[in-house]
């Protein structure tokens, strides 16, 4: 063994007292606890939250936990034996019971408030009293904060039973959206898109929940039947979950003075936020407005390239609201979320999302968003008309900032050293034209074709003549402009590193969410190993089953095509 796998191999923690040893709770410890929470967690009936940060819940562990699978990925990075998985305490706590937490641990998580906008618009409806003081995380607890290696790692459980912001649900997640949102954010990682993270994923044999889903060959668009779910819990992992929808809470609360404090909250919580966030960043020693604009502008950088790589790889969110933006400026809650097959530009895959949060409306989505940050960061200044000057003039600056994000991502994925707007706008006609896959037919142009034949096999529809015409004399002058560009091999190489091989595609997804219910865990597994090198060439057993156009009989299935949000 040479001295660096000795090195790695003396860092590896084999015991769940090791694990326990990296706790380090920032949020608990440096954010106001809400003061009428019961001190034991046991905290589970809808109720107003009038002020703190957090609410001491302990979680409700599933019985019987069985183990799915882990991610190798986040457990090597964290410096994780693989066998930790399968520790008894390890599985037990991640799977809701936090009586095995050990000193310095605590017997207890917890979880947040947020409140909701839409598109700009803030809503109360969602919440139970109509106040929007009790809306939040209705089944997502987080039971550890540490540090690994210098890097700090909240964990939460999807699924680890009913808060204080349930609205009478009953906190848990069925097997189904928790092999999803599982596969999909180790997925995302892979794909070089900001991400939260997998930790693990526990199944429990014995207790079942009814949700409305799709009957078999349904063609519905709303759930037609009741269905008996397995509950699981997946644990995400993240450097925080401060969502823009928290830090909306404690700027509306601080606008209509809800209480003494309301603005002192909403002051700390942002310092949280730069602390935990934009540490590495953020220079400490500027004063508190300089960090304020600087957490403006570095938060609307990050949240531009997130929605980029998202339509670079063909991603939609389904369900941006303000609750489901992260501040970090990664993507987070992976709910009615999907990758565009047939390439369309309205594609939707939630039922009740519409075009307002459609693939190509992303952009535009992000911008409330940011709207919605901007208005809560804003009391912060409000003694200090230059800063706001300055803070106006960063939110002024999105849309032009988010327009040229866009087009550098264009020029990527087609090997331009400068964006073409007439190639990049004939090109999308073109393949709304012809109907091809979004994944296929990018990694094919990757080859960069002399002829259309090759990326014939994207298209799931033959086109006429005419078109051909049309795709020969745009690939002809594509292939012109990148001539001039460098070598063709190098440039070859540079955009199958922008357009994977592999994507994720929902028909492949439900057989393996349908094998776990059986207890069959191979094609998760298989999946995993898959979406761990999207960009790669792999065997031709993974070409011909996983790099596929999607067959016709999925087209407008429920559950498949179109989802609602249950889960």
């Amino acid at each position: 063994m040479s001295a660096t796998s000795r090195a790695f191999e003396s860092k590896t923690m084999k015991t769940f007292t090791e694990f326990s040893q990296q706790v380090d709770y920032s949020l608990m410890d440096s954010l106001q606890v809400d003061p009428q929470a019961t001190t034991d967690g046991h905290d589970y009936h809808p109720r107003q939250v009038f002020s703190g940060h957090y609410v001491p819940v302990t979680p409700t562990a599933i019985p019987s936990p069985e183990y799915i699978s882990h991610s190798k990925t986040l457990f090597d990075e964290l410096g994780l034996s693989h066998d930790l998985a399968l520790d008894e305490q390890f599985r037990r706590l991640f799977s809701g019971d936090i009586s095995v937490a050990q000193e310095p641990m605590r017997p207890i998580g917890w979880a947040t408030g947020y409140a909701l906008s839409i598109y700009g618009s803030e809503y109360i409806q969602q919440c139970p009293f109509g106040t929007g003081n009790g809306y939040g995380d209705g089944r997502a607890i987080s039971v550890f904060e540490g540090l690994f290696n210098g890097k700090r790692w909240e964990m939460q459980l999807k699924g680890g039973g009913p808060t204080p912001y349930c609205r009478g649900a009953d906190g848990r997640a069925v097997l189904r959206s928790s092999v999803r949102e599982f596969l999909v954010q180790d997925f995302m990682q892979a794909l070089g898109v900001p991400t939260s993270r997998s930790l693990t994923l526990y199944v429990s044999r014995s207790e079942t929940v009814s949700r409305p889903w799709y009957a078999q060959n349904s063609r519905s668009i709303d759930p037609d039947i009741l269905v008996d779910n397995p509950v699981a819990i997946t644990t995400r992992a993240a450097p925080s979950f401060l969502r823009v929808g928290q830090l909306e809470l404690f700027a509306r609360r601080a606008r209509c003075n809800a209480h003494q404090g309301a603005l002192n909250e909403l002051q700390m919580i942002v310092k949280h936020l730069i602390e935990r966030n934009y540490k590495q960043v953020i220079d400490p020693s500027l004063t508190f407005t300089d960090q304020v604009l600087e957490l403006a502008h570095l938060f609307r950088g990050r949240l531009i390239s997130l929605v980029a790589n998202w339509m670079r790889v063909g991603y939609c969110q389904g369900n941006f609201n303000s609750d489901n933006c992260s501040a970090g400026g990664f993507t987070l809650d992976y709910g009615p979320f999907g990758f565009c097959e047939l390439f369309d530009p309205r594609f939707q895959p939630w039922t009740g999302g519409g075009d307002h949060f459609s693939f190509f409306n992303q952009p535009v989505a992000a911008e409330a968003n940011y709207q919605m940050f901007w208005a809560s960061i804003r009391p912060l200044l409000n003694d200090n008309t230059e800063a706001l000057t300055r803070l106006d003039q960063i939110r002024d600056d999105f849309a032009d900032a988010m327009r040229k994000e866009i087009e550098v991502m264009w020029a990527k994925k087609l090997g331009l050293l400068s964006y073409d707007a007439t190639l990049v706008n004939e090109l999308l006609q073109l393949m709304a034209l012809s109907k091809v896959d979004y994944t296929i037919f990018f990694r094919k142009l990757s080859y960069i074709p002399d002829q259309i034949l090759p990326l014939k096999e994207s298209f799931y529809l033959p086109s006429s003549e005419q078109v051909y015409a049309q795709w020969r004399s745009w690939l002809q002058r594509w292939r012109d402009r990148i001539a001039s560009c460098g070598d063709l091999k190098v440039i070859s190489a540079s955009m199958k590193r922008v357009n994977p091989k592999y994507t994720w595609r929902e028909w492949l997804i439900a057989p393996a969410y349908k094998k776990a219910e059986q207890g069959d865990y191979s094609l998760i597994k298989e999946l995993q190993v898959v979406f761990s090198n999207p960009y790669d060439e792999q065997s031709s057993h993974v070409s011909t089953n996983f790099d596929r156009l999607k067959p016709k009989k999925f087209f407008n299935a429920g559950g498949i095509s179109h989802y609602s949000c249950s889960s």
